[in-house]
């Protein structure tokens, strides 16, 4: 939809009325990009990881971790997942014009950035890494709708969290 103004002060009246329209939609979308890259997190927990942008490749279970893994019932070959616990620890939060996605859990510290003893197993750094074109595309189509007046179109149809728009 194009909107023609007959002079600067009808384009700054109504570019005015949009603040309000436009933190909204820009919540909303950052809502979706933090949902999105929570999933992503997720997803790579229990998978070996190539090394993805800035991060390294996920190193190969030691063999004492193996026999540790096999001696508690889990497979032998899921990195950093055992019974859940790390990946359910995986969230986000929004807040105003903020997102955060991480993990309060101090393993999930030590195996992203990794230990004197632990490789670096990153999966948030690499869930935004991979995420990243779709966190612009979001916000930038968000702010783009509030500002032309059309709030509900930005949502990518690529990925849908619940309750959303």
């Amino acid at each position: 939809m194009t909107k023609e103004f007959k002079s600067l002060g009808s384009f700054a009246k109504f570019l005015g009325t949009r603040e309000v329209a436009l933190h909204e939609t820009l919540h909303v979308a950052l809502e979706v990009v933090a949902a999105k890259m929570q999933k992503t997190a997720r997803d790579e927990i229990g998978i070996y990881q190539p090394e993805t942008g800035p991060f390294p490749a996920w190193a190969e279970l030691a063999e004492f971790t193996v026999q540790d893994r096999l001696a508690q019932h889990y497979s032998p070959d899921e990195p950093l997942l055992r019974d859940g616990t790390l990946r359910d620890s995986i969230t986000h939060e929004v807040e105003g014009l903020e997102a955060v996605i991480g993990s309060d859990s101090d393993i999930a510290v030590w195996q992203e950035l990794g230990t004197v003893k632990i490789p670096p197993r990153p999966f948030l750094g690499t869930a935004a890494f991979h995420d990243a074109h779709f966190a612009v595309a979001t916000v930038g189509a968000a702010a783009v709708a509030a500002l032309g007046g059309e709030e509900k179109v930005f949502v990518s149809q690529s990925f849908k969290i619940k309750d959303e728009v």
